[in-house]
């Protein structure tokens, strides 16, 4: 199987990202499990992706870390093991990333996708499958944070909608606080198959996604050729 990943720039819930991680499955109804654990398990994220996934050929799953040994009888390996996708949504990235090392989710992410899971998100949820990034995780300033690495490369989501991310990741490049890495607009995605990029969708023509590298004491920004997937 394909190692796959969608990623983009926002995290909140668009119903044409998640009908293509669907098709990215290549099953016909897949079990899809949203991880807002990111976002402190909130109730009402929890609610939009169930209302998101309503129409489409989905099974909706939800897997939360708040939780007791009382009432949740599944262990996170049982829940992952069942799924075709994952979504990780958006938040804390820092305290999120935290959490699932103490729990050994990230161990299990991992093996999910060598065996062909789907693994996709937006902000905090895009930000963690790469070596590093600025997160807003930390008071005062944005500040970098290093992720599970599954593609060597950074990145930034959230590139045009605030205006301290961009200047502030063509800095860390130039530096090298931060490798060169992508960028994703909020309402664009880059899908990735075996940590290579396979194609650039965008729901509209202002979004767009990049690759970002240095070249002496300059940053190249290098746009992606972007299919309009339609909002």
């Amino acid at each position: 199987m394909n190692r796959q990943l969608l990623v983009y720039g926002s995290g909140r819930h668009r119903k044409p990202f998640i009908n293509h991680i669907a098709s990215m499955t290549g099953k016909d109804v897949p079990n899809i499990c949203f991880l807002p654990t990111a976002s402190g398990d909130d109730k009402d994220y929890i609610i939009s992706f169930y209302e998101v996934c309503k129409d489409l050929a989905v099974r909706p799953h939800v897997l939360q870390v708040w939780i007791n040994s009382y009432e949740q009888r599944d262990t996170f390996a049982e829940i992952i093991s069942k799924m075709d996708a994952i979504v990780v949504g958006g938040g804390n990235t820092l305290n999120m990333l935290a959490i699932w090392k103490a729990q050994g989710i990230d161990v299990l992410l991992r093996g999910a996708y060598d065996r062909g899971c789907v693994m996709a998100g937006g902000s905090a949820g895009s930000l963690c499958w790469f070596n590093g990034g600025t997160t807003d995780s930390r008071p005062k300033e944005l500040s970098i944070v290093h992720g599970m690495s599954f593609i060597d490369k950074s990145h930034c989501p959230h590139y045009n909608s605030e205006p301290s991310r961009r200047p502030l990741y063509h800095n860390n490049i130039l530096t090298g606080k931060l490798s060169s890495g992508y960028a994703c607009d909020d309402l664009c995605a880059i899908h990735f198959v075996d940590e290579e990029v396979y194609n650039t969708l965008s729901l509209d023509d202002g979004n767009k996604a990049y690759f970002v590298e240095k070249n002496g004491d300059h940053i190249i920004e290098r746009p992606l050729s972007v299919t309009l997937l339609g909002s």
